[in-house]
């Protein structure tokens, strides 16, 4: 079991190699939720390909700023949570980031769960005739998964390792059954050319692909976590981007082409899959991957969710914190409605905070401080990034104006990518416009003068307070 909590992780134990990123990232890119967001949006209107350029495309979107925010962890070896308190203040970012954080990561913990539910459903239904209720079985299966998220990184490590090869091999396997099967619709050149509803155009491809970007958006404040073992940026970064391609383009198509299949009537492809075959292996194999890719993928919701409580309640430790998430998530599984709600959840109430953040945190880093982390002060009240009663206004107002942008941006432009970018500026202009001013924003505006890699090795043994 991981002991690690917020305290930065010492040089020597970051020994994760890309291989071992490109497992976790492509693992969390290819689960049942991402598999059943490219069937609901060919389900809502979209032509395959459409669907398949969506989700690709937010991904990509999303993955710009969750990349460079990553860096953070190679370098400093210190959790997402922490490392925002450089931009929000020691205070600000627990009441603001991690609060944030928390609230969505349990919704996608509970949203993971239930198409992983759904999937479990269907088989069982469609191989023993056994209809089992979707509330129970999603509670239950919720349960399971915080055994694994409350031990911590090490095993998920491992446990990826193992589900992705059987993954891979298992969900190929899948989508052979569907473009070999001989009933009507089902034809690869049939669901190519399958239009959807040809009214939605690229405003429709937009909107979905917004969604699907808003969603991993939430993963910025979280990026470091995943990369702070990393042995080298290079690692972080030819794993994480190499898995994100192929993650999303193996999620996209393998969902839509179900969805296209069916004329856009059934969203869920696990629902497609189980109808047409009739083979025990099978759907063995299918509740295989469907178990072991929640313990490997989900799981890292509750992970994260654990360490954003961590930052805003020190004293309680990454495992209680894990289990004060893993609650809250369970408690959310019981509503199957938000399935259906996904497109305005996530495009909309969570896009307008995270796609702001996103922006303030890139700028933050890039732009005033250079990439460069004073990581000591992280941990110190009073310190460098105290600011303004323990919080920096110029963020905090940034968000809240990237926030009304992103309102008033149509739906016909990438919100998540427009807005990071115009938050981003206003946050360096307003930053530039109060250094003279304040002694706090000047503070803000300057980067410590210790190279980044540098300055993780002197900081390895850096004593943590609260």
């Amino acid at each position: 079991m991981e002991q690690r909590g917020i305290e930065p992780v010492p040089e020597e134990a970051r020994t994760t190699h890309w291989g071992d990123i490109f497992s976790i990232v492509f693992n969390f890119l290819v689960n049942p939720g991402m598999i059943l967001i490219g069937g609901l949006a060919v389900a809502g209107g979209l032509s395959f390909w459409g669907a398949v350029i969506a989700v690709t495309l937010g991904i990509a979107v999303a993955f710009v700023p969750y990349i460079i925010v990553a860096t953070i962890g190679v370098d400093h070896g210190v959790p997402g949570q922490v490392s925002t308190r450089m931009t929000y203040g020691v205070i600000g970012s627990r009441w603001i980031a991690s609060l944030l954080r928390v609230a969505v990561t349990t919704f996608q913990f509970a949203f993971q769960t239930i198409a992983g539910a759904l999937a479990i459903v269907a088989v069982l239904h469609a191989w023993l005739g056994i209809s089992l209720p979707l509330v129970p079985t999603s509670l239950v299966f919720a349960a399971f998964q915080v055994l694994i998220a409350t031990m911590g990184y090490g095993p998920l490590k491992h446990l990826s390792r193992i589900a992705l090869p059987l993954k891979v091999v298992v969900l190929g396997f899948s989508l052979y059954l569907l473009v070999s099967h001989d009933a009507p619709g089902f034809h690869p050149s049939e669901v190519l050319s399958f239009n959807g509803s040809s009214t939605l155009g690229w405003v429709g491809i937009a909107v979905w692909a917004n969604s699907v970007a808003a969603a991993w958006l939430t993963m910025v404040t979280d990026a470091a976590d995943f990369c702070r073992y990393s042995r080298t940026r290079a690692d972080m970064w030819i794993g994480t981007m190499a898995a994100a391609i192929l993650g999303a383009l193996l999620s996209a198509v393998l969902g839509a082409y179900g969805a296209a299949a069916t004329l856009g009537t059934v969203s869920n492809p696990f629902d497609v899959i189980s109808g047409i075959t009739t083979s025990g292996v099978v759907f063995v194999a299918l509740l295989i991957v469907v178990v072991l890719d929640n313990w490997t993928i989900n799981v890292l919701n509750l992970y994260t969710g654990g360490l954003a409580i961590v930052n805003m309640i020190p004293r309680l430790g990454r495992f209680w914190s894990t289990l004060v998430a893993s609650a809250i998530g369970i408690a959310i599984s019981a509503f199957p409605a938000i399935i259906d709600g996904f497109n305005t959840i996530s495009g909309v109430a969570i896009g307008c905070l995270f796609a702001p953040i996103a922006g303030v945190l890139v700028a933050d880093y890039v732009v005033v401080k250079r990439w460069r982390i004073d990581v000591p002060q992280l941990f110190v009240h009073g310190g460098r990034y105290w600011y303004l009663r323990g919080t920096n206004p110029v963020a905090v107002l940034s968000t809240a104006i990237g926030a009304v942008l992103y309102f008033l941006l149509p739906e016909a432009v990438l919100r998540c990518l427009v807005t990071p970018i115009l938050t981003g500026l206003v946050f360096v202009v307003i930053t530039r416009l109060l250094v003279t001013r304040f002694e706090w924003a000047r503070v803000a505006a300057e980067p410590i003068s210790v190279p980044a890699r540098a300055a993780a090795a002197e900081d390895a043994g850096a004593t943590v307070r609260p």
